[in-house]
């Protein structure tokens, strides 16, 4: 169960151990600044972009920013932090379009204003899986039309990344993120799941199945490795597209990212 914390603001939520560095959300980042610029471009109004829990340092919201702002230079960013004592270190690196607050799930913003989107890593990690759907559906209430969720889990440098993009109507894709280089197989991304599937990756559930195709198209394609891992990757992902569901195309496996339908890999209940 969500809960709000003690306090004259109650914040929904728990605060996060905090844990965070810098260039660690990079590759969801590139993600919102690729494919999913689009929410940011078509905002009628100034868009607003939320860096949900942003932990001990608030680096991942003032990259957010800047990576933003080369999509659309009017974007405002606010880091929202359950910690009083983490917005107010964060309170100095406030400038033009960014902005830090105290709060959590409910999102609370200036004059009842809806982010376009909600970037929300390595924060849900630490709630039960029960709990998963109600923080969900809080932020959902609170986003802009065409607005999204992101729900995700990386390393703690970044190599390793996956998050589930949720719209209004509910989760709509999985992203897995992967640097390339000494890559042992796609599935070592499993341990960093987002928490509505890390518990699921079992044998009769679908993100098992995923998992272990894609590990096997990765071994298929292991005579394109002469080219490099990137051409094998690419190789690998055609493979895969041609049984599952894929959201895109050699554009994003080149950066060793590949995105497949929600309902591909949902878990079975």
């Amino acid at each position: 169960m969500l809960r709000a914390v003690s306090g004259r603001a109650r914040p929904v939520g728990t605060i996060t151990r905090g844990t965070t560095n810098p260039n660690r959300l990079r590759r969801c980042d590139r993600w919102l600044a690729g494919p999913q610029a689009w929410r940011l471009r078509r905002s009628p109004t100034r868009p607003i972009v939320v860096d949900l829990g942003y932990g001990s340092s608030p680096v991942t919201a003032v990259e957010l920013h800047g990576r933003m702002r080369r999509v659309r230079h009017d974007v405002h960013v606010v880091g929202l932090e359950i910690d009083p004592d983490r917005v107010a270190v964060a309170k100095p690196l406030e400038r033009d379009g960014l902005a830090f607050r105290r709060g959590g799930f409910e999102i609370p913003l200036r004059d009842g204003a809806r982010p376009t989107v909600v970037r929300a890593f390595n924060v849900l990690r630490q709630y039960g899986e029960a709990e998963v759907p109600a923080a969900w559906a809080r932020v959902q209430e609170r986003l802009a039309p065409g607005g999204l969720l992101v729900d995700g889990t990386c390393d703690e440098i970044g190599r390793r990344a996956t998050w589930v993009a949720v719209d209004a109507t509910g989760p709509v894709s999985l992203t897995l993120s992967l640097r390339l280089g000494g890559l042992a197989r796609p599935s070592d991304v499993a341990e960093r799941l987002p928490k509505a599937l890390i518990h699921r990756n079992v044998a009769g559930e679908r993100i098992h199945a995923f998992l272990a195709e894609l590990d096997e198209a990765w071994a298929r394609s292991a005579p394109h490795s002469s080219w490099g891992a990137r051409q094998r990757f690419l190789a690998s992902a055609a493979d895969v597209g041609e049984r599952w569901p894929l959201l895109d195309g050699p554009a994003r496996w080149r950066l060793g990212e590949i995105t497949v339908a929600w309902e591909a890999v949902a878990p079975r209940h």
